[in-house]
């Protein structure tokens, strides 16, 4: 591997867009030029989609072909159409946010660090459970503190 496609490999690992298993790519035009980059996981679904709207080839062939599951093509075909090409690009996995900490659990957390402002995180998660009958990580709660340590305090006018 010369070192320009380390360094490509490199940056689109950092992207979490390395496909894992270029050898797995089929199409030709993978295996000819430099254009078409089968590590490219972006540029590979692209393509699979390309096949089989433009070239008219299976949807189970076109997997095959560029070295996908049949569940990762239509994955990847609902993402382009709901999305566009930004689609294709990887997301974070799991929640997007402390979900279970709504205002009512963090107003319970502000009022038990009121009453006993030695209380723990692992204390709270236990209160949690028993009082609002929700389970919650200690570490979302210490995560949940030290975001509002970090914001300003609202001026009042």
């Amino acid at each position: 591997m010369t070192t320009r496609t380390s360094g490509k490999a490199e940056r689109l690992k950092a992207l979490r867009v390395l496909n894992r298993h270029p050898e797995r790519v089929r199409a030709a035009w993978f295996q000819t030029g430099s254009f078409f980059d089968a590590q490219d996981l972006v540029q590979v679904k692209y393509e699979m989609l390309r096949h089989v709207k433009h070239e008219g080839a299976s949807k189970a062939e076109a997997a095959a072909l560029f070295g996908l599951s049949r569940p990762a093509f239509y994955q990847a075909q609902a993402a382009l159409d709901r999305e566009g090409l930004a689609g294709l690009l990887p997301r974070r996995r799991g929640p997007k946010s402390a979900h279970k900490l709504t205002a009512q659990v963090m107003r319970f957390i502000e009022r038990r660090q009121a009453e006993d402002p030695q209380i723990r995180a692992r204390a709270l998660a236990r209160e949690i459970r028993t009082e609002l009958n929700l389970a919650v990580h200690p570490r979302s709660i210490e995560r949940a503190l030290a975001r509002k340590k970090k914001l300003p305090p609202l001026s009042s006018p």
